[in-house]
């Protein structure tokens, strides 16, 4: 099974606590830095952070995520997080969700293969696509 994980700029938790309004997704786990083990200090300023985000979909899949140290986060590029929706007005209705605040790619409409698509970075900077399968596909 692949489980993304993904790297934000500070922004992790309030990105979880969307995905789980939006996806219905539980969230499993969100630690912070400061709840690192002494040995392990968080840097000064990053204790409350998330070093650790987990989060459980209805379909069985896992999303996992972190805040970056500004050292090592990189915008993200050459992917998408592909989620697929059986009822194209449930589709429809995430997209529009997750590209609130973002910028759409590619609008969410009927294309000669799938009932509804779209594409749109959402406004933590992830790249997302929406697809509703034609039947057969």
């Amino acid at each position: 099974m692949l489980n993304p994980y993904l790297f934000y700029q500070d922004t992790c938790e309030a990105a979880f606590n969307h995905y789980a309004k939006v996806l219905g997704g539980k969230i499993d786990a969100m630690m912070r830095a400061s709840d690192a083990p002494p040995e392990v200090p968080a840097s000064p300023g990053r204790e409350k952070m998330i070093m650790h985000a987990r989060m459980s979909l209805p379909d069985g899949s896992v999303l996992m995520g972190s805040d970056a140290p500004p050292e090592h986060f990189h915008k993200p590029q050459g992917f998408s997080i592909s989620i697929t929706v059986k009822d194209p007005a449930d589709g429809e209705r995430k997209f529009n969700a997750l590209a609130d605040g973002g910028s759409v790619t590619m609008p969410f409409s009927k294309t000669f293969w799938a009932k509804g698509f779209g594409m749109c970075v959402d406004k933590f900077g992830i790249p997302w696509m929406v697809n509703c399968p034609a039947e057969g596909m």
